[in-house]
């Protein structure tokens, strides 16, 4: 693009994508010389008063010396950004870089003069304020480390976006000018500005997926049955609230409705604006439906078809074109491969999906990457007895198939904030990016419970049609610095569904203690050996015994519920003969009062077998599907109770699209397939749909809003399960209002530190340190490694141990051997020249050669524990800081501690504490506690070097032996590399997988 006179090639990495206030996207990109004409014609559409604003002065029109001067870059000193749509510019920003009295210069100048231009139809999306983060994150990759600006007064939009950022700034006012100076390094409170607009950003682009004012099904089949007709179905009998098309190139020209719904052949024949359009054509068909739908200004697409990156290589790049096509337009993209969407809200009524009925409304998000687990999750949370009672629905379900643009991290940015949504349960088989997912996830579940279930945790490889970024954390690790952000991680869909029942309408436990009543000693005892598994503090089971009537449950939950040592109270239950339903209903009215006057404490309930006890506790609220409620009378027959699925050997995510002029392409799911085919065609509007009429009274009515309903469980364990979930949600709630802080130590020489990492890099682009550089870079931060001196010879050898004093230790630090001391290449508490020399001589005549062993000497350290503490920056994680015991602990169990850097105070006592073997440090079985501040402090200062050094890729300090008083750094070494172009503190922009 740019001509051999320019200094650099074009930086192809500075291209993003952004979310912008309104939940559109753009495409931000650099300025070349190929840009001339769009300049030009941005600049016509741009109107004299923000033409004022930018130049001071009329400017009608734009001379070919400023056109080229705003097309030609050189990347380094002057750096032009526009932001597109379509192709097209919507927004310029350009920097050029001024020496000290503001004339151009070079580096190592550090100031550049920033200016912007937004067309006025696109002021007020946002896009000034994500091309300030981008042309600051390019600056900064330059050299420049400071920004002026100068604005008139009047131009208060341009001053606000600058004020906004939340920079350090400088502000002055001379000769009718505000000039305005800025630091560019990331503040908190920059970032904290970044991440807020970055959350309504995203929650705004989901919000137009799942809350259309308007829909058109794209691919409608001209018979019954197929994906497209299908889908219609559901949508319209669901109750949508908005208008409905049907779409289908196939159509006959004087087809004006299908079931009711306007048909038309496509989607630019529509009068009025479409805000979701669910694409269901084949694969083959998708982009000439995008390009329909972004000229007509669709906002966002669901993708059911299939045949991208789920069909291999040629498919992965057919979804890549598919996303840069979409996102060109400002649109987002469920899918491809996608199961669908629902929002059950009484303003919505959006069944866009393959599920043939909708679900009940409720208090539950529901995100699954697959159709299949999604379908499982609707019927486990819907359905009526044979497990888990349903005791609230769900209030959005999103099903993301490949998950090319709309991932987990951006519907999480919209339920952070919905106020219809209390609980939040998503099946994922991937991470995208873990990091940001960390990130979202801690704020989310400061606010609403976060429960997730991964799939394919031990296979290792993603799932097909998924790209992720490249981890080398084991899943265990990635699960651990989940639990650390308040993630309620689970293994299975049960358990999902489990927790997600307890926390929607119980309140958290506000500690461990639980009480056990009921009418069973053996269900009683089951639970209590449960609450000791799973870590809870048990209070001896209540035998109510056989004979207990429903005023018995209610005395003792209510004796339960008012004891200040009980945080929760676990009732079982086993039929009474004879009483049947009445007494189901009975005990669950008693159930419900008992527990209604103690609102602060949860309770749940184990049953065996009781036919009518689960729905009684829900308050009768039916989880079968609703019966259709059509706009219009039509004739109706009864809908099919929904069934989990048969697992097959090889289930498609999503069944095959079908193709336009034909019908269903392929097979259809049963329920949709079978359903469409028997139901009679009926007639529909494209008029906004009256909400659907209520149920009548009677068993499936659900309870007034914000009744206390009572989750009952099948099984001991698994309600026990979900309660000491709850439990340790509820503490690390606690914890995370108070996190503590990031400590300062005066004996750390940051600056220092940064010359030493310079140095080293300049020598090559990633290098392991050796053992003086390791030393004296750790130094720096104030961890002491004990001196070790290399002993090629027996004679070395006691030199060396001359230099140290006796007693010394000698060690072989071959690969083979290096912290192996089972395998007896280390030789302690040697006392004088003799035992050192025999010692050596044992070394060498049973491994081998003084240049095989390596061995070193090195003075003996205060006996302690051996530990171990580790850093590694992950390239999709980020930093993380692990700690655990030296030796079988670490090595065959798998026993570490994980955090994200950097760490607090509070975080790092929680890190050793957090091992299976922590009680070897804090006097187990009569031994001397460690000095834990010493090890904690350690590991704050590990976390410091690798969190203002991001060089610094990889610490590993082993074995640290921490005595009872203070510590010793036996070995330790480091790993740099040149820090990534954009990190974390980057600008807002979308994956590009």
């Amino acid at each position: 693009m740019q001509t051999s006179s320019d200094r650099h090639e074009y930086p192809a990495h500075w291209e993003a994508d952004v979310v912008l206030r309104d939940g559109g996207t753009a495409r931000v990109r650099p300025i070349t010389v190929d840009d001339a004409e769009r300049l030009v014609s941005f600049y016509e559409q741009v109107s004299d008063e923000s033409k004022y604003y930018r130049f001071f002065a009329p400017y009608p029109r734009l001379s070919a010396k400023d056109v080229h001067r705003f097309t030609h870059h050189d990347f380094v000193d002057r750096v032009g950004l526009a932001a597109t749509v379509g192709g097209e510019f919507i927004a310029t920003v350009r920097y050029d870089r001024i020496g000290a009295g503001g004339t151009p210069a070079s580096a190592p100048a550090d100031e550049a003069e920033v200016a912007f231009l937004v067309q006025d139809a696109h002021q007020g999306r946002g896009v000034a304020s994500a091309l300030l983060e981008h042309i600051a994150a390019v600056a900064r990759e330059r050299g420049i480390r400071r920004f002026a600006a100068e604005v008139l007064p009047a131009n208060t939009k341009m001053i606000k976006v600058f004020m906004d950022a939340g920079y350090t700034q400088k502000r002055s006012f001379e000769d009718g000018v505000v000039r305005l100076e800025f630091g560019l390094e990331p503040t908190d409170r920059s970032l904290a500005v970044q991440y807020a607009r970055e959350q309504r950003a995203e929650a705004r682009s989901v919000q137009r997926l799942l809350q259309p004012g308007s829909v058109a099904v794209i691919g409608t089949g001209r018979t019954p049955g197929g994906v497209g007709r299908s889908i219609l179905g559901n949508v319209a009998d669901a109750g949508y609230t908005g208008r409905l098309y049907a779409v289908n190139s196939a159509f006959p020209e004087d087809l004006k409705e299908i079931d009711g719904v306007p048909a038309r052949r496509s989607v630019r024949e529509i009068e009025g604006p479409v805000d979701l359009a669910v694409v269901t054509v084949p694969a083959e068909r998708v982009p000439e439906v995008v390009t329909d739908c972004g000229e007509h200004g669709v906002q966002g697409l669901v993708v059911i078809s299939a045949g991208y990156a789920d069909s291999g290589p040629d498919g992965r790049q057919r979804q890549r074109a598919l996303v840069r096509q979409a996102r060109s337009y400002g649109m987002r993209i469920i899918g491809p491969n996608a199961f669908g969407v629902i929002n059950t809200s009484p303003r919505v009524r959006l069944n866009a999906s393959l599920a043939p009925e909708m679900p009940r409304p409720g208090r539950i998000g529901l995100f699954a990457q697959s159709g299949a687990i999604g379908i499982a999750l609707l019927s486990r949370l819907h359905r009526r007895g044979g497990g888990v009672t349903g005791v609230t629905g769900v209030s959005t379900f999103v099903s993301s198939g490949n998950r090319a643009d709309v991932s987990g991290n951006d519907v999480l940015q919209y339920w952070y904030d919905d106020p219809e949504t209390d609980v939040a349960l998503m099946y994922l088989e991937s991470i995208g990016n873990p990091r940001k997912f960390t990130r979202l996830a801690r704020r989310t579940a400061a606010a609403k419970p976060l429960v997730v279930v991964q799939g394919a945790r031990h296979g290792g490889v993603a799932p097909q049609g998924h790209a992720v970024r490249a981890t080398r954390l084991p899943h265990a690790t990635v699960s651990a610095l989940l639990r650390q952000a308040g993630v309620i991680r689970v293994d299975t869909i049960t358990d999902l569904v489990d927790a997600g029942l307890l926390l929607a309408r119980q309140p958290l436990p506000p500690g461990p203690r639980v009480a056990i009543l009921g009418n069973s000693e053996s269900l009683g005892l089951l639970t209590y050996d449960a609450c000791l598994s799973e870590g809870l503090r048990p209070q001896p089971p209540l035998d109510l015994t056989t004979a207990a009537s429903a005023d018995d449950f209610h005395r003792a939950l209510s004796r339960a519920l008012a004891d200040d040592t009980c945080d929760a109270v676990v009732v079982t239950a086993i039929p009474t003969v004879g009483e049947g339903s009445a007494g189901d209903a009975a005990l669950a009215a008693a159930l419900r009062s008992a527990a209604a006057a103690v609102p602060a404490k949860p309770v749940l309930v184990v049953h065996v077998e009781l036919g009518g006890l689960a729905e009684a506790l829900s308050a009768a609220a039916s989880t079968a599907p609703q019966a259709p409620q059509p706009a219009e009378p039509r004739p109706t027959e009864p809908a099919p109770a929904p069934t989990e699925p048969a697992p097959a050997p090889t289930e498609p995510r999503t069944p095959p699209a079908e193709a336009e002029d034909t019908g269903p392409a392929g097979p259809r799911t049963p329920e949709a397939g079978d359903r469409r085919a028997a139901a009679p065609p009926h007639p529909r509007s494209a008029a906004p749909a009256a909400p659907a009429a209520p149920h009548p009274a009677g068993p499936a009515d659900p309870p007034p809003e914000g009744t206390r309903l009572i989750p009952a469980y099948p099984a001991a364990e698994r309600a026990v399960r979900a309660l000491a979930q709850a439990v340790s949600y509820a503490q690390w709630r606690r914890d995370a209002a108070d996190p503590g802080k990031v400590p300062e130590y005066e004996d750390i020489d940051e600056r220092g530190a940064a010359e030493l990492i310079a140095g080293h890099l300049a020598r090559g682009q990633g290098l392991a340190l050796g053992d003086e550089e390791t030393c004296e870079l750790l130094g720096r931060y104030g961890i002491h490694v004990h001196r070790a001196l290399p002993a090629p010879t027996p004679d070395d050898a006691v030199a060396a141990a001359r230099a140290l004093g006796y007693p010394v230790a000698l060690k072989a630090t071959a690969p083979h051997l290096r912290h192996r001391a089972d395998l007896g290449g280390v030789r302690l508490d040697l006392a004088d020249e003799e035992q050192l020399r025999r010692a050596y001589a044992e070394l060498t005549e049973l491994f081998g050669t003084p240049a095989e062993l390596r061995p070193v000497v090195q003075g003996m350290a205060p006996r302690g524990v051996d530990t171990v503490v580790r850093a590694v920056i992950d390239p999709a994680a980020g930093a993380v800081l692990s700690f655990g015991l030296a030796g079988a602990a670490t090595q065959l169990l798998g026993d570490m501690g994980h955090r994200l850097i950097p760490v607090t105070d509070r975080e790092a006592t929680s890190l050793i504490r957090s091992v299976r073997t922590a009680p070897l440090l804090f006097g187990w079985r009569g031994s001397a506690p460690v000095d834990s501040a010493a090890l904690e402090e350690l590991l704050l200062r590990v976390s410091r070097l690798v969190d203002d050094h991001p060089e610094v890729v990889a610490v590993t300090l082993e074995p640290v032996v921490v005595a009872p008083r203070g510590l010793s750094v036996l070995s330790a070494s480091v790993r740099l590399a040149p820090p990534p172009a954009r990190d974390d503190l980057g600008p807002r922009t979308l994956p590009a997988y």
